[in-house]
C-alpha cells in the first residue's frame, strides 16, 4: 500500500526539504493574517446545507459580527463555514477562509475576501489561534470538535491566553457539556474551573453583544474581570 498521500509520512529523514514547505506556509499565513485586525474564527460542520437552521444562524452571527467591525476567520470550505464568509462579506467585512488540502473536500466557498491555501493541519490550526479573540462553535462533528477541544487544551495548560470560547446551540452541546459536567468531573479528568471555559448561547444577538463587550473590555487581559450574566 502507498501511503505517500498522508501528510505526516512525508516529513521524514530523508526528506527534511518539507520543512521549507512548512516554513512557507507559516510566512504566507503570517503575513496575510498580521494585516487582520480584531477577527473572530468561527466553526461548525461542513455537511450541512445552507438553509439548514446552523447554516442561517451561523450567516447571521457573522453579519452581525462584520458589522461590529470583527473579521470573521472560517475554514473555507462549505456548510457553516460557508455560511460564515457569505454572512460576513455580505455585511462588508473581512471575510477569511484558511482552507485545507484534503482528499475529497469540496472546492472553498466563494465568499471569502481573503484566501489561504494550507496543506498542513496544525499551520492552520496556528492561525485560527493566533489571529482570533474568540472562537465561536456551532454544531458540527470531529473538526469542530477537535479545533474546541485544543482550544480549551491551550487556555487550560496557559499556552495561550484566556479569550472567551462560545457554544452556539444549547440543544447539540449539552449533552457534551452534561458528559463533562457527570463523567470528566468526578473522576477528577478535569478540574470545576475549567467548565468556566465556555459560554453557551442560543441568540446571536446576544453572542455578538458579549463578543463586543470581551473585546472593548480586553477580557482576556483581564482573568478577574467577571463577564455579564449569561441570560
Amino acid at each position: 500500500m502507498n501511503d505517500s498521500r498522508f501528510v505526516i509520512d512525508e516529513i521524514t529523514s530523508k526528506d527534511t526539504w518539507q520543512i521549507f514547505r512548512v516554513m512557507s506556509e507559516l510566512v504566507e499565513g503570517f503575513d496575510a493574517m498580521s494585516k487582520v485586525g480584531s477577527a473572530v474564527s468561527l466553526f461548525g460542520s461542513a455537511r450541512i446545507a445552507q438553509d439548514s437552521n446552523e447554516c442561517k444562524l451561523a450567516e447571521e452571527i457573522a453579519f452581525k459580527l462584520a458589522q461590529r467591525g470583527f473579521a470573521v476567520i472560517t475554514g473555507g470550505g462549505p456548510g457553516v463555514m460557508e455560511a460564515g464568509n457569505k454572512g460576513a462579506k455580505a455585511a462588508g467585512g473581512v471575510s477569511i477562509g484558511l482552507n485545507i488540502r484534503l482528499p475529497n473536500e469540496e472546492k472553498p466557498n466563494p465568499f471569502q475576501t481573503i484566501e489561504l491555501d494550507f496543506r498542513y493541519f496544525f499551520i492552520r490550526k496556528v492561525m485560527f489561534v493566533k489571529y482570533a479573540m474568540a472562537f465561536v462553535m456551532l454544531p458540527g462533528g470531529f473538526g469542530t470538535l477537535d479545533e474546541l477541544t485544543e482550544a480549551l487544551t491551550l487556555i487550560q495548560t496557559k499556552k495561550i491566553k484566556r479569550f472567551p470560547v462560545y457554544l452556539v446551540g444549547s440543544k447539540y452541546w449539552q449533552p457534551f457539556i452534561d458528559w463533562m459536567q457527570n463523567t470528566m468531573l468526578p473522576q477528577g479528568f478535569i478540574s470545576p474551573a475549567d467548565m468556566d471555559l465556555f459560554a453557551v448561547y442560543d441568540d446571536p444577538d446576544e453572542l455578538v453583544e458579549h463578543i463586543a463587550w470581551c473585546e472593548a473590555e480586553k477580557c482576556y487581559d483581564k482573568p478577574e474581570l467577571k463577564k455579564p450574566e449569561n441570560p
